[in-house]
């Protein structure tokens, strides 16, 4: 499949491999499409040995299987989109052949994607299903990317929270771009922010993150929490679960504190325990 790059409406995607999980991903993305006027790419993986086999008579019909796959994809597709209210929606679905990783940063290459957004089984957590999309997506692609647990919803007015480390932490162009983007579900837009600190950090560093904060969201009413804990993920989840956050950011940038986050499970605890949607930005 060859791309050629257009200026285009800006879109989310959805990575599928027909799964339940990935169905529920969809869902999610499409009240969110619905609400902030994105359109939504359903994308489909075809692994490079998929259909072959080691048979020389299936490498010979491979491109009826090809066929066969983009069918199946669009029909899977329509089975969630077939609904008035999401009859306003761009919808297309894309099969490509390839590794992952490899077929979304070509698609995200040549088109102006917003989210990569992707399910997973909150019962199970990320390290738990350790090659599927939502480990590869967190790992290794640094696009906003948002994981939605099996039991997760977007709600009508969402609650959304940035946990942040104003030590280290840099919001690139990107990040505060899919922010401004995904705060539009909440109206007016707010925005609760909650500084995971440690005992040395400077009331000056605090007072300097609020403002840059402020700076690069000026639309939007920010709220600020503090929490103090040798353990990130303990006060993250104690905050998400008060607070009754929808959608959690998390921030990942290199030594900061989110993003030991990741280097651990906690990333699978606050998953597991808060059964919320998580978006990850990459800075």
């Amino acid at each position: 499949m060859i791309f050629i790059k257009t200026k285009k409406m800006k879109q989310i995607l959805v990575a599928s491999d027909f799964s339940n999980n990935a169905g529920n991903a969809l869902l999610y993305a499409l009240s969110l499409a619905k609400t902030i006027n994105m359109k939504v790419t359903v994308l489909n993986a075809i692994h490079p040995t998929e259909g072959i086999n080691n048979s020389t008579y299936n490498a010979i019909f491979i491109e009826d299987y090809y066929a066969r796959k983009r069918s199946a994809l669009k029909e899977w597709t329509e089975t969630f989109c077939n609904n008035d209210e999401y009859k306003d929606i761009q919808i297309k679905t894309v099969c490509d052949v390839g590794f992952l990783r490899n077929v979304i940063t070509k698609y995200i290459e040549y088109n102006d994607v917003s989210f990569l957004v992707m399910g997973m089984t909150g019962a199970t957590g990320i390290k738990g299903i350790i090659g599927s999309n939502a480990s590869l997506a967190i790992s290794k692609m640094r696009i906003p990317t948002l994981i939605v647990p099996a039991e997760s919803i977007l709600h009508q007015t969402p609650v959304i929270t940035l946990a942040a480390d104003y030590k280290t932490t840099k919001l690139s162009v990107r990040d505060i771009k899919a922010l401004n983007q995904i705060l539009k579900v909440s109206d007016p837009k707010k925005l609760e922010v909650l500084h995971i600190s440690d005992k040395d950090t400077a009331a000056r560093t605090i007072e300097n993150g609020e403002k840059k904060l402020k700076d690069q969201l000026s639309s939007v009413d920010i709220t600020f929490h503090y929490v103090e804990d040798d353990k990130p993920s303990s006060g993250i989840i104690d905050f998400i679960e008060t607070n009754k956050t929808d959608i959690l950011c998390l921030v990942k940038h290199n030594h900061n504190i989110i993003y030991r986050l990741f280097s651990g499970s906690t990333v699978d605890e606050i998953l597991n325990k808060s059964v919320k949607a998580v978006l990850i930005l990459h800075a």
